[in-house]
């Protein structure tokens, strides 16, 4: 399913944005050495009931999970790249994090993550792998307007990591979003421009260029959910959800 919305409903969409962008702000600045993982999920689901908002994420039961989620936000950690399930764990020097929000208010859904070193021990590594991934965003991003095709954007970001030098893993990545979190049309981090949907205004994309350092196979941890890299290597992950518009693209999930 792939929805549009019309003009009326973007202020709504933006609302979304905000709280994500708002709520993955302020767990940053919380995030510290010795921070436990339930901790973090446990804020921000004082966050989200306080900004009377819906998580998206405990309900959540996909055919590649193992039963509901549980939990408000993914939390994934060193090797870990995708859907980390929060667990008792204290973060430690130099630990690369990514978080990752969806969030529905208004009846409309943002999506974003981020990815960032705890404490004061930035490897170069770690450095490196989320600087490719918001630059390969950014370079997404820049590609989306409408008559554009989903091709155009998956080049432009597939371009960017692959140049940094990463292999690309294409079995998840961008998704179209809307009054549910995951939608069509899927939006690979590699592709051939020129092919796929063309964008619309109204068409909500979340836009997520995703890495590991040293390969682009995944393993699945015990808990079911946890995705993480087949080597150890460390991972990073950067996603904004946005808006296309008249003009091109809106990000809706930029902090403000």
């Amino acid at each position: 399913m792939i929805e549009l919305l019309d003009p009326t409903e973007l202020p709504r969409a933006r609302e979304a944005g905000a709280l994500v962008a708002g709520i993955l702000q302020t767990l940053k600045s919380r995030c510290a050495v010795g921070t436990n993982l339930l901790d973090v999920d446990r804020w921000t689901r004082d966050m989200i009931t306080e900004a009377g908002a819906q998580s998206c994420y405990v309900d959540y039961e996909p055919s590649f999970g193992r039963g509901p989620f549980g939990h408000y936000i993914c939390t994934s950690v060193n090797d870990a790249v995708l859907h980390g399930l929060p667990h008792d764990r204290a973060l430690s020097d130099g630990d690369l994090l990514t978080l990752d929000l969806a969030v529905s208010t208004g009846g409309v859904v943002a999506d974003s993550a981020i990815s960032f070193v705890v404490g004061r021990s930035a490897s170069a590594e770690s450095v490196a792998l989320i600087s490719a991934t918001e630059r390969a965003l950014d370079a997404g991003i820049a590609a989306a307007r409408p008559g554009a095709r989903i091709g155009d954007l998956s080049h432009a970001i597939g371009a960017v990591l692959g140049e940094a030098g990463y292999r690309v893993n294409t079995e998840f990545g961008g998704h179209g979003v809307g009054s549910t979190m995951h939608q069509d049309p899927h939006v690979p981090n590699s592709g051939r421009p020129g092919r796929g949907y063309r964008l619309r205004p109204g068409l909500l994309l979340a836009l997520e260029p995703w890495v590991m350092a040293d390969t682009d196979e995944l393993v699945t941890d015990a808990d079911g959910w946890t995705l993480r890299s087949a080597t150890g290597c460390r991972t990073a992950h950067s996603e904004h959800t946005i808006a296309i518009t008249d003009d091109g693209a809106e990000v809706l999930t930029v902090p403000r």
